[in-house]
C-alpha cells in the first residue's frame, strides 16, 4: 500500500511526518508519487494561524473530489487522515462537512499503527480514533510520548541533516498563541532517548541536527536543565560524522548566562540563533505575556554578540496586535534596526478562538495591519541585502545539502549563519562540509567559488578540488 504526506507549518510538524512515514514503511508502506494516486493521505496541519487552516480546508476539498471521482469510477479508495494541531483543535467536528476518514491530533498520534491497520484491512470505516478527554491537551496528562527517529529520508537525495525533537507543548500560553491549547503542557524527553536518537542518527552518516521544541531553551528532566543538555550533546557527538547542532525555537525569557557560557564553549553549536522577539513596544509585549521587556531582549543579544564571534539572528515578528498604536509600531521598526536580523518570519495578528487575546478590544483595522507588515517587510529586506553584501567575499564553511534542480553541477548548501550557498560541485559531495568563497550574490543566495573539502572530510574525496569561474558581482536584488 501506498502513502503520501502532506506537511504544514513548523518544524516540529516537519519531524513528527517524518517520524510517521517510518512506523509507514516499517509497515511494508511505498511513498506514492503524489496524493492523487497514494492509497492513504495524511494532512499534517498547523494552526497557529486562521489563514493556515484555510489552506487545508481547500486541500480537504482537493481531495474530497478525488476520493468522489474513485468511489464513482470503481478505483482503490482513499483514505484522508487529519492529523496535527488543526485535527487537536477540531477533532471529529471536522467530519461533519468534510469526508474526513481519520482525525488524529498531538494526543492521538499513538494510534497511528491501528488507522494503517484499518486501512490495509479495507475497514477504514470501522475504526474510531480515540480521543483525549477536552482538558487533556491543556492538563498534561496525555501520557505523551515521543517518537524515537525523526529522520527525513528524500526519495531522491542522501539524508544530511535531520530534526531531534526534545521537548513538547508549551507553559508560557502568550495571549496570542493557540500552541498551549492544541500542543499540551510542557514534556521535556529523556536524555537516554535524545543520546539514542542522535547515535543512529551518527550511525546514518547525518551531518547536522537541529534540537526542536516549541520552548527548547525550556527544557528540563529530572534536573537536566537545557545548558546541561547542550553541553552533553556536545560531547556525545565528539568523533561522530555529525559536526554542526542547531536549536529551534528559543525563547528569549528562558535564555540563560550558563546557556551561552556552554555555546561560546563549544564550536559545534552554530554561530545563528532564532530568538523569537515579537514585538519591539513593552506596553505590547505585556500584553502578549511574553514575560520580558525590550531591555530584555537588547540585553540578551548584547551578551550573545560579546561571547559567540559574529553571531547572527534570526526572529518572528507579530504586527497589528489588539491596541498597536502607531507609536508601539515604530518600536519594532527600532528594535530591528538595534539588531539587524539576518532573516525575520513575519505577520499580523490573526485572532485565534480560545487564546486570551480573542476576547481583546481595539482590533487594528485590517488595512492598517497590512500596511505595517508591509513596512516591516520592506525594512528586514534592505536590512538582510546588506548583511549579505557585507559577507561577500568571505571565506566560510559549507554543509552541503542536495544538487540544484535547476543546474545538475552545482551544489546547494548552508553555512553556519544559515545562508544557502551554491556552488559548482558533484553529487558525490552531498553531505560533505567544504571551504567555500562567498564570491557573488544572487537574490538572497551566495554564488561560491573556490570549493575545497574541510579538514578531516571523507579521505577519499581529499585530493578533489572543484573551481567555479569568478563570478563578476549581480548585485544583491531579491
Amino acid at each position: 500500500m501506498t502513502w503520501f504526506f502532506e506537511t504544514y507549518g513548523c518544524q516540529m510538524n516537519i519531524a513528527e511526518s517524518a517520524a510517521l512515514e517510518q512506523i509507514a514503511r516499517e509497515r511494508g508502506w511505498l511513498r506514492a508519487a503524489s496524493g492523487e494516486t497514494a492509497d492513504m493521505v495524511l494532512l499534517n496541519t498547523c494552526s497557529v494561524r486562521a489563514t493556515a487552516e484555510q489552506r487545508i480546508v481547500g486541500r480537504i476539498g482537493h481531495y474530497a473530489a478525488i476520493k468522489k471521482k474513485r468511489k464513482t469510477g470503481g478505483s482503490a479508495p482513499l483514505t484522508l487522515v487529519m492529523a496535527g494541531c488543526m485535527a487537536e483543535r477540531l477533532g471529529e467536528r471536522i467530519k461533519t462537512g468534510y469526508p474526513v476518514d481519520f482525525v488524529m491530533g498531538a494526543s492521538s498520534r499513538a494510534f497511528f499503527p491501528a488507522i494503517l491497520e484499518a486501512v490495509e484491512k479495507g475497514a477504514a470505516g470501522e475504526y474510531a480514533v480515540p480521543l483525549p478527554s477536552p482538558e487533556a491537551p491543556r492538563s498534561g496528562g496525555t501520557g505523551f510520548s515521543f517518537y524515537p527517529l525523526h529522520l527525513e529520508r528524500g526519495a531522491d537525495r542522501p539524508a544530511v541533516r535531520s530534526f531531534v525533537p526534545i521537548m513538547h507543548g508549551c507553559d508560557n500560553f502568550c495571549s496570542y498563541c493557540i500552541v498551549p491549547y492544541v500542543r499540551g503542557r510542557e514534556v521535556s524527553r529523556p536524555p537516554r532517548e535524545i543520546r539514542a536518537e542522535i547515535e543512529t542518527l551518527a550511525a546514518a552518516g547525518i551531518r547536522e541536527i537541529t534540537l526542536l521544541g516549541q520552548n527548547v531553551n525550556s527544557y528540563r528532566h529530572d534536573g537536566t536543565g537545557f545548558s546541561t543538555l547542550l553541553a552533553t550533546i556536545a560531547r556525545w557527538i565528539e568523533g561522530t560524522p555529525i559536526k554542526w547542532v542547531r536549536f529551534l525555537s528559543a525563547n528569549p525569557g528562558d535564555f540563560s548566562e550558563k546557556t551561552i557560557r556552554v555555546l561560546a564553549d563549544h564550536p559545534a553549536f552554530c554561530r545563528h540563533i532564532h530568538l523569537c522577539a515579537q514585538h519591539g513596544s513593552n506596553r505590547i509585549l505585556t500584553l502578549m505575556n511574553r514575560r520580558y521587556t525590550r531591555e530584555d531582549y537588547l540585553t540578551l543579544t548584547g551578551a550573545l554578540r560579546g561571547a559567540l564571534s559574529e553571531v547572527s539572528f534570526s526572529t518572528d515578528i507579530l504586527v497589528g496586535f489588539p491596541g498597536e498604536t502607531e507609536a508601539d509600531f515604530r518600536e519594532i521598526l527600532s528594535l530591528m534596526e538595534e539588531v539587524r536580523f539576518s532573516h525575520a518570519y513575519m505577520y499580523h495578528y490573526n485572532p485565534r478562538e480560545g487564546t486570551a487575546a480573542f476576547s481583546l478590544e481595539n482590533r487594528v483595522p485590517e488595512e492598517v495591519k497590512r500596511e505595517r507588515l508591509s513596512r516591516v517587510i520592506d525594512l528586514q529586506k534592505k536590512h538582510t541585502r546588506e548583511i549579505l553584501k557585507n559577507r561577500t567575499g568571505r571565506r566560510e564553511t559549507v554543509l552541503f545539502e542536495g544538487i540544484s534542480r535547476k543546474n545538475a553541477d552545482e551544489l546547494l548548501g548552508r553555512t553556519a549563519h544559515d545562508e544557502m550557498t551554491a556552488v559548482r560541485g558533484g553529487a558525490d559531495l552531498v553531505g560533505s562540509f567544504g571551504e567555500v568563497t562567498l564570491a557573488a550574490l544572487r537574490g538572497n543566495t551566495f554564488r561560491g567559488a573556490d570549493l575545497t573539502l574541510s579538514p578531516g572530510e571523507d579521505k577519499k574525496r581529499a585530493d578533489k578540488t572543484f573551481k567555479s569561474p569568478r563570478e563578476k558581482p549581480r548585485g544583491n536584488g531579491g
